[in-house]
């Protein structure tokens, strides 16, 4: 790598990465079981309509994962001066689009049923001979698969953290509700066998709702991270803590007066722009610049790609402890 061709992922994190493409993998399989499972014993039921609609629409961010990673391996070229990272913000709105259609769509189907008192009808099956009523299958089904997506879950969740990855998170969030809804749509198939109709409709209202909040709050979060919102942690609680540590580090710079850093998402990695203020208005070396920027690039394996400009006054629109209480409030 040359001098100043853009930072890639370390070994470690490449081990990582490795272990976040078998877990999607394992999901994608699990997903083509389930789906297959529960349109087996679908019926008539509203919630377990709903049920297989979200797990048909599960397999959006992992195949999203798989594509975006491979995007982001082509290496920085004159047409894309910043490489291709960005992927990871796309397929990260791609999915949430998806989840936000599907959510309103059955959110409409499931409320109609209920205000028009639409009955479900849950029949009988004949298995080795004897007639049983499908809603045991239905609940057998469902609970059989709400197991799995709270261990890899859990899981994701943890690499997503490390890869600083929001589609692994959002895919982690949908395992979430992979289980929620399994456990909802037996509640509703049972509610229907002791007689209460709407518990169906219910539990597909329930279900639905799970699919649209998680598409609006993970649309929200893509939209803002590309249109260059200031880095975020990967689940978009808080301010990414490495604007702190670089102006920490170029503010204990022994030539430097005061610094202030702007820091957006590229995806994996952040794109960084440092002003730093020289003390007595000295232009500084390009050694000392040069150095700087190698002592940034050191401090955290997300600063990618790093510009350190001298300037005689730090800008408006930079993290700067010099403005704290304006900067909680944006």
């Amino acid at each position: 790598m040359g001098k100043y061709e853009l930072r890639e992922l370390s070994e470690e994190k490449e081990a990582t990465l490795k272990q976040a493409v078998r877990l999607e993998w394992i999901t994608i399989a699990f997903l083509a079981v389930t789906v297959t499972l529960v349109f087996l014993v679908l019926g008539n039921s509203q919630a377990m309509k709903a049920a297989w609609i979200e797990d048909m629409l599960s397999f959006i961010p992992p195949i999203a994962f798989l594509i975006a990673l491979r995007i982001t391996r082509r290496k920085a070229t004159i047409r894309h001066p910043y490489g291709y990272h960005r992927a990871v913000g796309v397929g990260h709105l791609v999915s949430a689009v998806a989840l936000t259609t599907m959510g309103t769509f059955l959110i409409i189907d499931s409320g109609s049923g209920l205000v028009t008192g639409d009955h479900p009808s849950i029949g009988t099956v004949v298995l080795f001979g004897n007639v049983v009523w499908l809603g045991w299958l239905m609940i057998g089904v469902m609970l059989l698969i709400a197991v799995p997506p709270v261990i890899i879950g859990r899981k994701k969740m943890k690499l997503a953290e490390d890869l600083h990855d929001k589609i692994l998170y959002a895919d982690a969030d949908m395992n979430k509700a992979d289980w929620m809804t399994a456990v909802g749509s037996a509640v509703g198939v049972a509610g229907v066998g002791i007689g209460l109709w709407w518990f169906d409709s219910a539990a597909a209202l329930f279900i639905s709702g799970s699919i649209l909040w998680d598409g609006l709050r993970n649309m929200k979060a893509a939209v803002l991270d590309l249109m260059d919102e200031r880095a975020m942690t990967f689940d978009d609680r808080r301010p990414h803590p490495v604007a702190g540590q670089l102006q920490d580090y170029l503010r204990g710079l022994r030539w430097v007066r005061d610094a202030g850093v702007r820091v957006r998402d590229e995806g994996h990695v952040f794109q960084v722009d440092a002003f730093v203020v020289p003390k007595f208005g000295r232009t500084p070396s390009l050694r000392r610049l040069d150095k700087a920027r190698q002592g940034c690039i050191a401090l955290d394996w997300r600063v990618h790609d790093i510009l350190i400009v001298p300037v005689d006054e730090l800008p408006e629109m930079v993290e700067s402890a010099r403005h704290p209480e304006r900067e909680r409030h944006e």
